[in-house]
């Protein structure tokens, strides 16, 4: 795996972390407590699709690219508009800063509110979330269905230039109670992250070891909250150091939510994972997994999978829909898609 995310960037493990993500961010803010998110490996914030890196590997157009112009169900649009409502914001406005512009730095908590999606936009997102947070499972399911479902026509009128990585869409969600700290520890990819999150109250960036950042920020002063967990995964350790340190973070803050990303690159890391999980005695784990091409060991990343602990009551149930809708949509050969809970109510 490159750690330099921009080559990368919006690309289909993106989609589907970032999907999951803004579900997870929409329940949290339809209550009015404070929240607060925590991303221990942040990279740069925002990307330039049209920089060098991502036009060289070319791998969003094969994921935000293929999303925002696929023929989608309308109830599958409504539980990704939450998503697409802030990519659509950002490419409208323009406000991506390149990484050679950021500001050194160890902290920014600065008072200028940053770029947020449009009031229409907001409103719109809300009206969709109230509607989808009150249907079955049964029903969302349903109206999802492939055959003869109403579909929404493709939804972009804009080119597609910036990309949202976890906390510049984490930022579209904050209300001014919430916080956010984005940790990044490689020093350009700080820089840019510093800057493109600058000028707000709200959010602070913090040059630290993601790792470190997990045990020393938990449990957040405001008690509920999501923890992005999204290592490069270019040592080989990176899984184990996974559970050990969802453990750690876990024993101190066991309500709060976690969101874990990971490569499917083979299943031996990906099945230990399951395996330590399971015995490490965390309950509500719930697994989703999306494979668009083959998931061997060589070749280019065809998988990825998400644990999330503690996942919103409804989260289960919008995966269900969610899932194999991004299948059709981001693959155009065979894909696969699971669903499943490692750990249930202890």
């Amino acid at each position: 795996m490159n750690y330099r995310h921009a080559f990368h960037a919006g690309n289909f493990a993106d989609v589907v972390k970032h999907a999951t993500l803004a579900r997870i961010l929409t329940h949290l803010r339809s209550k009015p407590a404070a929240f607060r998110a925590i991303d221990t490996h942040a990279g740069a914030g925002l990307y330039d699709l049209s920089g060098e890196e991502a036009s060289r590997s070319g791998e969003w157009h094969a994921g935000i690219g293929r999303l925002v112009t696929a023929p989608i169900a309308h109830a599958v649009h409504a539980l990704l508009k939450p998503y697409l409502d802030v990519v659509a914001a950002l490419n409208k406005a323009s406000p991506f800063v390149p990484a050679e512009a950021g500001t050194q730095g160890q902290i920014s908590e600065q008072s200028e509110r940053p770029p947020d999606s449009p009031p229409s936009l907001k409103l719109r997102r809300a009206k969709a979330a109230e509607s989808i947070e009150a249907r079955p499972a049964s029903a969302l399911r349903a109206s999802a269905g492939w055959e003869g479902a109403r579909r929404s026509p493709p939804q972009t009128q804009y080119a597609l230039t910036t990309y949202p990585g976890s906390p510049a869409l984490a930022r579209a969600f904050l209300r001014a109670q919430d916080r956010l700290v984005a940790c990044e520890l490689e020093p350009k990819a700080f820089a840019a992250l510093a800057h493109n999150l600058a000028r707000d109250r709200r959010i602070k960036t913090i040059a630290i070891d993601g790792w470190v950042a997990l045990n020393a920020y938990v449990p957040p002063p405001e008690r509920r909250g999501v923890v992005i967990i999204d290592p490069p995964y270019e040592d080989g350790a990176d899984f184990a150091r996974l559970v050990q340190s969802l453990e750690l973070a876990h024993r101190k803050w066991a309500s709060g939510i976690y969101l874990l990303w990971y490569p499917i690159k083979g299943r031996q890391e990906p099945d230990a994972l399951a395996r330590s999980l399971k015995r490490s005695g965390i309950a509500r784990i719930l697994r989703a997994e999306l494979a668009v091409a083959a998931t061997s060991v060589q070749g280019p990343l065809g998988g990825c999978g998400l644990i999330i602990v503690n996942p919103p009551w409804t989260l289960a149930d919008e995966l269900s829909v969610l899932l194999p809708a991004l299948a059709k949509a981001l693959s155009s050969r065979n894909s696969n898609h699971r669903l499943d809970w490692i750990a249930g109510e202890n």
